[in-house]
């Protein structure tokens, strides 16, 4: 006769090493692969919601993150402290006896999901094989897309693009444009050029600019002739993990220094843009 307890006990062990394992891989790899915190996602990208959409099937890959469960689980979901053992056991011991359990509680944000209530019921599901579970799914807004691959170390950076939406309101102004950024602090840079451009704005129109024309001006008569040239150029086949918006920082620092030069006061966006894709081509 099959011994549940057993079974059950040897199968929070397994997963306590392959847990353990995983984050020695994951060190080594030079990741920081742990679950994130969705008290603090909400806080940095200013979710707005929650929504009820009702039960639905989610797949278990997607769950990347936990509301108040993110430090005792892996990034795989597995368990990483020895105090979840209790609950993870009776949970797995339902497991194998077939027995029905309710579904777990997730909040969605894009297109992944965090625990609400159920840590245990996804651990043991993902540590048994299972592709998929049952959840009541209450869905909150973002500003900024969030995909299974984004890590903790990342929300600085989505944060930063949250603040630079909500101040530029640019994809509001432009609902087709994208604007994303991997440079550290780029998206204060972006805003500091569109501050400047405002002022200069300014003197030539001899009148206040409000932010939302300068916003919309900067963007169509100079980030975006920049970026479809490089778009054009299919520099950025050639440098994964960089954006167009990554190549127009540069090209205008690259513009800044060209104006530096003897005789070369005048060169424009534009032939900044040529010269530097030449460049690095």
């Amino acid at each position: 006769m099959i011994d549940i307890d057993s079974l059950a006990e040897a199968d929070f062990q397994s997963a306590r090493m392959r847990s353990f394992f995983g984050r020695v891989l994951d060190a080594l790899g030079g990741h920081s692969r742990g679950l994130l915190s969705f008290e603090e996602v909400r806080e940095k990208l200013h979710l707005t919601g929650p929504v009820y959409r009702g039960v639905e099937t989610v797949p278990l890959d997607r769950i990347i993150g936990s509301l108040n469960r993110y430090r005792d689980f892996d990034r795989r979901f597995l368990p990483t402290q020895a105090h979840t053992f209790s609950r993870w056991w009776r949970v797995n011991r339902a497991w194998y006896r077939d027995l029905h359990l309710p579904p777990v509680l997730l909040y969605k944000v894009g297109e992944v999901y965090f625990v609400a209530d159920g840590n245990h019921r996804v651990s043991v599901a993902r540590a048994q094989g299972q592709t998929f579970i049952d959840a009541e799914v209450r869905e909150c807004a973002s500003r900024v897309p969030l995909t299974p691959e984004v890590e903790p170390d990342d929300l600085e950076r989505l944060g930063s693009h949250v603040e630079f939406l909500e101040r530029t309101q640019i994809d509001r102004l432009r609902p087709q444009a994208r604007i994303e950024t991997s440079i550290l602090g780029g998206y204060d840079r972006l805003l500091e050029h569109i501050a400047v451009h405002r002022y200069f704005m300014g003197l030539e129109r001899r009148r206040e600019v409000p932010e939302s024309e300068a916003v919309l001006h900067w963007y169509d008569s100079l980030y975006l002739p920049v970026v479809r040239l490089v778009g054009d150029s299919g520099i950025l086949e050639e440098m994964p993990g960089r954006t167009a918006a990554d190549m127009y920082l540069w090209i205008m620092d690259h513009l800044h220094y060209l104006r530096s030069l003897p005789g070369r006061p005048n060169v424009q966006a534009r032939d900044a843009a040529r010269h530097f894709i030449e460049l690095i081509g």
